[in-house]
């Protein structure tokens, strides 16, 4: 999710009088095993253990995934890689699938 980029449009960790316990792990690093799960395309029990356990990874993604973090994240990278690349912020043309191709028609059932 981009690093120090991702970082400021990451929900507030959940501490204080209801929020829970302070948290374990760097957020960077579980944006990091994201990003890994993603480009490898691993499966979660495969993480490797330099990350975070999978659980925990897992319960960030859903818990970002849920609360509109991933689709915002997303938006902004997207934004600034198109600045970067001197092009319009908003893409300006979009895609649609083409139509699926239908069916044959099904084999007439003759005698031999």
């Amino acid at each position: 999710m981009g690093g120090s980029l991702s970082e400021p449009l990451l929900p507030a960790p959940r501490t204080g009088r209801r929020g829970g316990r302070r948290e374990k792990h760097p957020r960077r690093r579980i944006v990091d095993a994201i990003l890994y799960l993603a480009r490898t395309g691993c499966q979660w029990r495969y993480l490797p253990r330099d990350f975070p356990s999978s659980p925990t990874v897992y319960w960030y993604f859903t818990w970002w995934h849920d609360d509109g973090t991933v689709e915002r994240v997303h938006d902004a990278l997207r934004l600034k890689v198109r600045q970067a690349d001197g092009r319009n912020a908003e893409p300006s043309a979009g895609l649609a699938d083409p139509p699926s191709a239908k069916d044959p028609p099904p084999k007439s059932k003759t005698a031999p």
